[in-house]
């Protein structure tokens, strides 16, 4: 018999092993595209968070912004709910005895409820807190200390009776290194008599402790403009101290809604000033209040600032 060579492998032996083929390229292209994607998300643009957890007074910035631009630009205020970013602030109590000293306790949870135990170190404290009544009186600037289960606790006085706002501010860490920066409102009540006070007209310079502040700069909505503020004594200029790693810290509060701002400045003093960089989201009166340190002594200097 003549010899015919080698068999020629039938069609549907030549589909299967295309098929075969296809398939396993494929699941390749797929690994190798998770993998860059993987390196991609954790090599990319810094997020929102990755600013806030700049060194204290590497750049001026701000806090409480839902969403940012360059210099952490704020485009909306922060702090005006209880949950976001799938995180919920959980006091334990929220009433109150007016003028008498209490102690605020609460946790940060996440969205299958459970404690959030790691923060990162945010301007020397990992746990921010803004308390303040609704006519913008009564600011005060803490810094709790957490327990190991998650439980949160500082000392709060409520000086007069009525409606108040805390502000948590603070960054989450998750298991994989991720950092989140998330402001969280809640409402505190200490009953009595409300009488709420008028908000005072503005004024660009005020005293404290025998110190006269003064500021320079015409904020406008959607943009970010220079502000500048200058602490001056008897003598002159006030000798400023560094207080949680920079020259100030500027926390702005919109009037109705009390929208949060938090507001860090350049790292070095200007012509012996604190510079600031704030944009407002929208118009309306903001309650400024400057937090700055003479003579190993906090201070707060109070603003009222209308924006048209």
């Amino acid at each position: 018999m003549a010899d015919q060579g080698p068999a020629e492998p039938d069609r549907s032996t030549l589909r299967l092993a295309l098929v075969v083929g296809g398939l396993v390229l494929a699941v390749l292209l797929g690994f190798g595209l998770g993998r860059l994607n993987t390196t991609g998300a954790a090599t990319g643009s810094p997020s929102l968070a990755a600013e806030h957890t700049d060194p204290p007074g590497v750049a001026p910035h701000n806090h409480g912004s839902a969403t940012a631009t360059d210099q952490g630009a704020a485009t909306e205020p922060g702090g005006l709910a209880v949950s976001s970013a799938g995180f919920t602030l959980a006091p334990l109590a929220t009433e109150f005895a007016a003028g008498r000293p209490g102690q605020l306790r609460f946790q940060v949870r996440d969205a299958q409820r459970r404690p959030v135990t790691r923060f990162a170190i945010v301007h020397d404290k990992p746990m921010h807190l803004i308390v303040v009544r609704r006519d913008l009186t009564g600011y005060q600037h803490l810094h709790p200390s957490m327990a190991a289960d998650g439980t949160w606790s500082v000392p709060l006085t409520l000086g007069q009776p009525g409606l108040w706002r805390a502000y948590a501010d603070f960054t989450v860490v998750a298991d994989n290194g991720a950092q989140t920066a998330v402001t969280l409102g809640t409402d505190l009540v200490a009953p009595g008599d409300y009488r709420p006070r008028p908000l005072p007209g503005p004024a660009a310079s005020t005293t404290v402790d025998g110190l006269t502040v003064g500021y320079q700069g015409t904020p406008q909505v959607g943009a970010t403009v220079p502000l500048t503020f200058r602490v001056d004594g008897a003598g002159g200029a006030a000798p400023l101290e560094r207080y949680l790693g920079a020259y100030g810290h500027l926390v702005a509060l919109r009037e109705g809604d009390l929208g949060y701002l938090h507001v860090h400045p350049e790292t070095e003093l200007v012509d012996g000033q604190i510079k600031f960089w704030l944009t407002t989201p929208g118009p309306g009166r903001y309650r400024l209040y400057l937090d700055f340190q003479v003579n190993a002594e906090v201070r707060t200097a109070e603003f009222t600032l209308t924006v048209p």
